[in-house]
């Protein structure tokens, strides 16, 4: 057995398999594909489920793949011991009805033996307790000796999630030697210590399960079968764990290398650096596949991991942002099996560097925060630190429980533990819930009985109307053989010209005509085996099962939904050349009245970069270029340059939608056949949607008119309230109109402080000393804040030792303003203090500085309330 790198690994495995005629599939995105059941990618199999389903047709009845997978649930033990990771690749050799236990377990032997060379004498097998047919092929087809197999029992040895295919499975173990076992007397495969490695799993789907344990057996049993990459990289490399596998140390280094720390000499410093190690892995390959930070969702997910990441950077004295330059490393690395990353490595370093920065301003407040928590713990003669607390922080801020532990046992202080661990135990109910109502792969599915296998076929990009024969009709979810007016119908098709919702381009209206009857079409989906199903409302008549008439699609909807779409691939070029090519699809509605597009950047695009945009997508338009539409292999579209969706899955042969000179994209919508038929393009708004997500909203052809026509009736109108002779008076009334006005609140400005002057004359003579102070006190009526404050400075200067609290309302709200002079505050006064404490009175905050401070409140009828609570404040102030 020789030393072998990772990505030597991956290719030989891939290869090995290829030779046995196994279709290699590049890995699926981390974000599943027509797929809600799941959050993220988390096993090899997981993306291929729909053809394990029978819900659609696999590329080859052979396939094999390297899939990357992120799995969350522990992400608490990720560093703490060096077992658990949250990103890792799992190899799969996959048969769809086509070969079985024999061939799986024959390979598997080949492949460990052959070609990774692992000595025969350090492997052993487990099989299902009951099948004795996997036990007969180990050992008479493939020469395993009996003693080297270990029979399991259901929880080791039988894969069943819920409902769906199921089967029991075989392990292949590697024995690292009794050095790394336990010492136990029974010591053997199935020990949960770290001798027997298992790191292969043939599983074998021979059953299908209604959930209710209630096993059918399959016509046609599929394989499925699993191998760490980094676990088997572990074996061939003689290491102790992943984070020791030559690609994820160089990782590690480059951490070392920034924190100038090393690994293996210090406890603390080994948990940070692993989990750095392991979050930067998942954070490059899931921003690589479109995931954006955000507080819900895959975003969550990604948040948590970069903060929890930039968290354990402070422990190990990283001050600067950092975790953008260990992103070249992760790339570097993996870019021989994930080339993409390389292609979006700028894109993925500022989407980490936004976060990081943004983190960075909330850590330091989270920080304050702990500070400020322990120490009035300590004040208050606690030695433990908030259990509660301590949760909210790791909740709130990211504050990994070690950070906070750091800082509070610097004061003295221990954490409640039993506390922080019974939330963090409800938090971690409450997401195994929701993981469960996903559904761990997703197996179940709902089906209607009795529709058939038929693959519509759709030639609407070529004809807006054709002959269609009616071959299913669905009313209330059950096939039925005719439906009357005005039921609502899902009808399959043998043709159709309806486009099918996806790609964020919506569905085609039309109508269907036959002999019998009529439908309103309204709409038109396609399910994942391809089936294209057709919805609307029986107008007139009735359809049955088997009738032929027209199809027809609205030509007039239909053209308005390209105009938009073929603008929409014309904007994210714009946007791409204006802003920067950090800016990707993040998002697309193209109907018949706008293009509603969203996309990555990190700050509001300014009037001028809009404009620019705008001027750009025009010019296209006017250009008059023929918009070129063609298929072809996805190895050509990609040398061609063209831009594809984050999140997608391409099959080999893509079609392309080409604007010589503006645009290439991967695109399965439809598109007008020259940009002259858009008309004109004409941005509506641009705005936030999320962090670092923008969206822009625009119309085009008609749309455009009208939009303008709105905004001359708008103008008109504004123009006749302004009483403007025209249009284009309008700034000047608007700037006459605004120097009226800040006339108008000059004048008021002196008439407020005439009434307030009447109101605190005399006022010095009120003065009360209350423990050495000079203590006034006055109420208000309509007397501006502003107003306040200025007698309030005029009072403070004339003498040193005064406290001055003044309260007005206007009937809606009221303020408190309060001063001091320098010699109280020298004394201990402090006017925000002050002014927090009358306000609380009245069901109001605020605060300030020591010499002057403003609060509001809420409670009108307490203004005296608030005054007694401020002479109480400052009784206890000395």
């Amino acid at each position: 057995m020789k030393w072998m790198g990772l990505n030597e690994i991956r290719e030989e495995f891939l290869s090995f398999f290829e030779s046995k005629a196994h279709k290699r599939l590049s890995s699926f995105p981390l974000v599943p594909i027509d797929d809600n059941s799941l959050l993220l990618i988390n096993s090899g199999m997981a993306p291929l489920k729909k053809y394990f389903l029978g819900q659609a047709t696999p590329p080859s009845k052979r396939v094999t793949s390297c899939q990357k997978c992120i799995r969350t649930p522990d992400i608490e033990r990720v560093g703490k011991t060096s077992r658990h990771g949250t990103f890792f690749e799992m190899l799969g050799n996959f048969s769809f009805g086509d070969y079985f236990k024999v061939e799986a377990t024959k390979w598997a032997w080949e492949f460990i033996t052959e070609v990774m060379k692992i000595p025969t004498d350090k492997i052993w097998v487990s099989v299902f307790e009951t099948d004795d047919e996997a036990i007969d092929i180990w050992v008479n087809e493939v020469g395993v000796p009996r003693d080297r197999i270990v029979k399991l029992g259901r929880e080791d040895n039988f894969w069943e999630i819920g409902s769906g295919p199921c089967g029991p499975c075989s392990e292949i173990y590697f024995d690292r030697g009794e050095e790394h076992g336990c010492g136990k007397e029974g010591c053997a495969v199935g020990c949960d210590c770290d001798r027997y490695v298992e790191f292969w799993n043939l599983v074998f789907s021979q059953y299908n399960s209604d959930g209710e344990g209630n096993y059918t057996p399959m016509e046609h049993p599929n394989i499925d079968t699993g191998m760490g990459l980094e676990r088997l990289a572990c074996i061939m490399q003689g290491v102790d764990n992943l984070f020791e596998v030559d690609t994820v140390q160089k990782i590690m280094q480059h951490i070392c290398k920034i924190a100038n720390v090393e690994y293996k000499k210090d406890e603390k410093t080994d948990i940070s650096l692993r989990i750095i190690t392991d979050h930067i892995r998942s954070t490059t390959f899931l921003i690589s596949d479109g995931v954006i930070p955000s507080n819900e969702g895959r975003g969550y997910v990604l948040r948590r991991l970069l903060r929890r990441a930039a968290c354990h950077g402070k422990l190990l004295g990283i001050t600067d942002t950092f975790l953008y330059k260990v992103c070249d490393t992760v790339i570097k690395e993996n870019e021989f099996a994930y080339p993409e990353l390389k292609e979006k490595a700028d894109y993925i370093k500022k989407i980490i560097t936004v976060e990081e920065e943004s983190f960075a301003k909330t850590i330091d407040k989270g920080m304050d925060l702990v500070n400020s928590l322990a120490d009035e713990a300590v004040k208050n003669g606690e030695k433990v630190f908030s259990g509660s607390e301590a949760f909210k922080l790791y909740d709130t801020y990211g504050f990994p429980l070690d950070l906070t532990l750091e800082i509070v046992s610097e004061k003295g202080l221990d954490i409640d533990r039993e506390n922080f661990n019974a939330l963090m135990s409800e938090q971690r109910q409450k997401a195994r819930k929701a993981r469960e109502n996903l559904d761990v792969v997703g197996w179940s599915e709902g089906e209607i009985e009795g529709l058939t296998d038929v693959i519509s076929e759709f030639i609407g990009y070529e004809k807006l109307d054709c002959d269609a024969k009616i071959i299913n009709i669905v009313v209330d979810n059950k096939v039925v053989n005719c439906a009357e007016k005005d039921s609502n119908v899902t009808l399959i098709l043998d043709t159709v010209p309806f486009y099918a919702e996806s790609g964020g381009q919506v569905s085609d209206y039309g109508f269907i005509k036959t002999a019998n009857g009529n439908v309103n079409v309204t709409g038109c989906k396609k399910d994942k085996s391809g089936r294209i199903f057709v919805f609307g409302k029986v107008t007139d008549g009735k359809i049955t099962e088997g009738d032929c008439g027209t199809a027809c699609v609205d030509a007039k909807r239909r053209s308005a939904i390209a105009k938009n779409h073929t603008a929409a691939h014309l904007l994210q070029a714009a946007l791409r050349e204006v802003l920067g090519e950090h800016v990707h699809q993040a998002g697309q509605l193209v109907d018949d009245t706008r293009v509603r597009f969203d996309f990555s950047h990190f700050s509001a695009v300014t009037p001028d970069e809009l404009s620019k945009i705008e001027t750009l997508v025009n010019d296209a338009i006017l250009s008059s270029t023929d918009v070129k539409v063609s298929e072809m292999p996805i190895d050509e579209a990609k040398k061609m340059g063209a831009m594809a969706l984050f999140s997608e899955k391409y099959s080999d042969i893509v079609r392309v939608v080409d604007i010589p000179s503006f645009s290439v994209e991967l695109c399965g919508g439809t598109h007008v056949k020259n940009t002259s038929q858009i008309g004109l393009f004409k941005i509506v708004s641009e705005a936030s949607v999320a962090s670092g997500i923008r969206r822009i909203e625009a119309v085009t052809g008609a749309n455009f008119l009208s939009f303008v026509s709105s905004r001359f009736e708008l103008l008109n109108k504004s123009a006749a309230s302004l009483k403007a002779g025209s249009v284009e008076e309008i700034p000047l009334k608007i700037s006459a109109l605004q120097d009226e006005v800040k006339e108008k609140s000059r004048e008021l400005e002196k008439l407020n402080s005439k009434l307030a002057a009447s109101q605190t004359e005399n006022i010095g003579d009120n003065k009360k000393e209350i423990c050495g102070f000079n203590v006034i006190t006055k109420s208000l009526e309509n007397v501006k804040p502003d107003a306040m404050r200025e007698i309030n400075d005029k009072l403070r200067d004339a003498d040193p030792l005064c406290i001055i609290v003044l309260a007005s309302s206007d009937g809606v709200k009221g303020n408190i303003c309060v001063s001091c002079g320098k010699e109280a505050v020298k004394l201990g006064a402090h006017a925000g203090n002050i002014a927090r404490a009358a306000a609380m009175a009245a069901g109001g905050s605020g605060g300030g500085r020591p010499d002057s401070a403003m609060a509001g409140f809420k409670e009108l009828d307490k203004i005296n309330d608030c005054f007694d609570a401020a002479i109480k404040f400052i009784q206890q102030t000395k």
